[in-house]
């Protein structure tokens, strides 16, 4: 089944073509890695699935539903959910506190839920922080409960930032680059991160540079160049296309 559908996406920035007609599809529980050289567009392409920029034209249907003009919140309610390169934690919070900023139905700091509080609602944010320590345990973070998330090392951010976007509980994760910076153990670790999650049902889309380490882990490459998917296949597929070779790898 597909889960996410892109379908002629465009968009420029003046008269920069950032994306040119891009499409492709990605099946539920698949692992796709989306490559190209530098400025082929693939974040910009990232940057329109999820909402952070709009379209110029084309459409992205997700799960059946035409999510092309969707923000960023309204597809994480459905399922569809992205970290960034540069993680995005607050770094004056605590790591506990990162975590439960996304829990869904998370009745928050208002006064008035200080005020009021209802049976309802202190289960809902029992259930909330039970939810935070499970995947801070899973992402050997726990010890780092009560530190600010300022003070983590970058690998450790990364971990937060997938960690956070499980709170989500999402059908599908796009992450931007989850190898750059880190260290070649904590890669391993990410990758079998990324592993557990598909096993479990996760369907996953990947930018990233480390190509030794993406070919050995998606199900398949969708490689772009000039804003447009040069090609699509699997990675001894990729590897062995001449375009792609003459495009990203320098000929």
């Amino acid at each position: 089944m597909t889960l996410l559908d892109v379908d002629g996406l465009e968009r420029s920035f003046g008269n920069l073509v950032a994306v040119d007609g891009t499409t492709f599809d990605v099946e539920a529980g698949e692992i796709v890695g989306l490559i190209g050289p530098n400025g082929a567009g693939k974040t910009t392409t990232f940057n329109c699935i999820s909402g952070v920029i709009d379209s110029d034209a084309g459409t992205v249907t997700f799960d059946g539903e035409d999510v092309t003009t969707v923000p960023p919140h309204g597809l994480a309610r459905r399922g569809l959910v992205r970290t960034f390169q540069q993680t995005r934690e607050l770094p004056t919070m605590t790591v506990e506190e990162n975590m439960l900023l996304p829990a869904p139905d998370h009745p928050g700091e208002r006064a008035w839920h200080a005020v009021g509080q209802t049976g309802a609602s202190r289960e809902r944010e029992q259930a909330a922080r039970e939810r935070a320590m499970e995947l801070l345990e899973t992402f050997d973070l726990e010890t780092m409960v009560e530190e600010f998330a300022g003070n983590l090392s970058g690998g450790q951010r990364k971990l937060l930032e997938l960690a956070r976007a499980l709170m989500l509980d999402p059908k599908m994760l796009l992450l931007d680059e989850p190898f750059a910076g880190v260290n070649p153990s904590l890669t391993n670790e990410i990758v079998d991160h990324i592993e557990a999650l598909n096993d479990d049902g996760l369907t996953l889309l990947i930018i990233e540079h480390e190509l030794e380490t993406l070919t050995e882990l998606v199900d398949r490459l969708v490689v772009l160049a000039d804003g447009q998917v040069l090609a699509t296949g699997t990675p001894a597929e990729i590897m062995d296309n001449e375009e792609v070779i003459d495009a990203y790898l320098g000929g």
